[in-house]
């Protein structure tokens, strides 16, 4: 038996300096890879930015590592992800098509569509439909509030609640709480309604949504991206396909109850309005149908409930861990509402203080960390290095959220962060 691992130990020795993975000529240089499993055994699969950190100082802003035997090009800083993500958009606008994610989405709906007609009609159509039934307008603040309220109670009812022992908990996890609720904030633009936290659609939604994010961040999906021998193979990677299945066949099911009462050309909601363009443009040449409706559909839902609702319980523990920041906030609350139940959109101007702790919290979650991994769509730059086209580009979002010389406290929760001298929030870094 030891026999037998000295042998394969040596066989990988022998691999990794015979079979050496040669960089592109003046691609950004980087840590030396293993072959087959490139550079993930100096990564921790679990928290891989303290890593991404350490490679950064040695390498600088841009670095390339291998994700298996395909190499992927790591951006770091405000001034290196601005450059690619905005100045040269169009260039890095791809994305990848080898990975677990685009095999799921397989190049439909909108947050993993690769650049082109598709993407731009589903992106115009989404923005324009909902903004006009209600995002960004009064109406959406209302269908807000309408779900605040129903935060609270629940909230307070669980503050009384008991627990397993029949003595007062004292304690919850409102994450499902806040899935809930902010998954009816996004169906009540695609759906046309909001659904009671106990009702069977939503739960089966948002259970589904919590099953399949927890399978696809696990070991499994990653030995899926690094290995593609092994993806024929019926090894526990698949139950992130079948997760994603049953997301998409639970979709498909609200869509046929919702067609039941639907009026043509009188649309309710943003599926109304979807609907509505398939029988615009039955004859063919569009790339509006029924596959493409039920990815959109996920794609709105999966972004508008998990950010959200990951930000809200990042935003809770922040306050309830520096209570300082909690009562100045509730001062200048009270100051400014004067007896009025609910705050709007409107008096956002003057809650300086109010506003830019939501902004850091939003900062220090760090929701999405590496962002959607893109891919370049030409030959492109970025500051002197090359990249060929279809190179996979990592935007590391976190080190721009926490970079030294940006941030007055980087590294810590502090409202300050937003505010200049004058107590005015100061938002608007790209």
């Amino acid at each position: 038996m030891l026999g037998s691992v000295v042998l394969l130990w040596l066989f990988i020795l022998l691999l990794f300096f015979f079979i050496r993975v040669r960089r592109p000529k003046n691609f950004p240089p980087g840590p030396r890879p293993l072959p087959i499993l490139g550079n993930l055994l100096q990564l921790d699969p679990v928290n891989p930015l303290k890593n991404l950190e350490g490679l950064k100082r040695r390498y600088g802003n841009v670095f390339s590592l291998y994700i298996g035997s395909r190499p992927a090009v790591v951006l770091n800083g405000l001034e290196v992800v601005r450059e690619a993500l905005v100045t040269r958009a169009a260039e890095y606008a791809g994305r990848p098509t080898h990975m677990m994610v685009s095999h799921l989405f397989k190049g439909k709906g909108i947050v993993m569509a690769n650049y082109g007609s598709s993407w731009r009609d589903h992106r115009r159509f989404a923005l324009t439909t909902l903004r006009n039934f209600g995002l960004g307008k009064r109406s959406m603040e209302e269908r807000i509030l309408e779900e605040v309220s129903h935060i609270c109670t629940e909230l307070e009812s669980s503050a009384g609640a008991v627990s397993h022992t029949q003595r007062p908990s004292g304690s919850m996890d409102p994450q499902h709480l806040f899935h809930l609720a902010a998954s009816n904030i996004i169906c009540s633009l695609i759906f046309g309604e909001r659904f009671e936290y106990d009702d069977p659609v939503i739960l089966t939604l948002i259970q589904r949504l919590e099953e399949f994010t927890k399978e696809a961040i696990g070991p499994w999906a990653m030995l899926y991206e690094i290995m593609p021998v092994l993806r024929p193979l019926p090894l526990p990677f698949r139950n992130v396909f079948h997760k994603f299945d049953q997301m998409k066949e639970h979709i498909k099911k609200v869509v046929t109850k919702h067609k039941s009462s639907r009026v043509a050309g009188e649309p309710r909601d943003l599926l109304d309005c979807y609907l509505d363009q398939i029988d615009k443009t039955a004859d063919g040449g569009s790339t509006f149908n029924d596959t493409q409706m039920v990815s959109l559909l996920l794609d709105l839902f999966i972004a508008g409930t998990d950010t959200t609702s990951n930000t809200l319980r990042s935003a809770m523990l922040y306050l309830m861990t520096n209570q300082h920041v909690q009562d100045r906030c509730h001062r200048e609350i009270a100051e400014v509402l004067e007896g009025r139940a609910d705050a709007s959109f409107e008096d956002r101007h003057a809650m300086p203080y109010v506003q830019a702790t939501i902004h850091e919290a939003q900062r220090m979650s760090d929701t999405v960390p590496l962002s959607v991994f893109h891919t370049t769509c030409s030959n492109t730059q970025i500051h002197s290095y090359q990249l060929p086209q279809g190179t996979t580009v990592i935007p590391n979002l976190s080190s721009v959220l926490h970079e030294e010389g940006q941030w007055k406290f980087p590294h810590e929760f502090n409202p300050e962060n937003f505010l200049n001298e004058d107590l005015v929030c100061v938002w608007g870094r790209g």
